[in-house]
């Protein structure tokens, strides 16, 4: 499953528990709102560890970017440089998402 069918996935999760549970309390039923409550938490739960994963993802490119261009300075290496900045802007994105 991509990172975007994955968000979609889980933030509609989300609110699909929060809406069980406010319905669950409307009605009067415990079981409901517990239900909700654990669907709503896991599904936050997950979004958070998928933008962790992504943050650390882009600091890795941003590494990896600032070296190639610092090599590629050196060396004077044209094409490694262009790597590098192509690597430092993938995470900023990913960074920033």
């Amino acid at each position: 499953m991509s990172n975007i069918t994955q968000k979609i996935t889980n933030t509609t999760s989300s609110y699909m528990g929060s809406a069980k549970q406010v319905i669950g309390e409307k009605l009067g039923s415990p079981d409901m709102v517990a239900s909700g409550v654990a669907q709503k938490t896991q599904a936050d739960n997950v979004l958070r560890e998928a933008a962790a994963k992504t943050h650390a993802e882009g600091h890795g490119h941003n590494v990896v970017g600032q070296a190639q261009k610092k090599v590629g300075s050196l060396t004077g290496d044209k094409i490694m440089q262009a790597k590098g900045e192509v690597n430092d802007a993938i995470g900023n994105v990913q960074r920033n998402v």
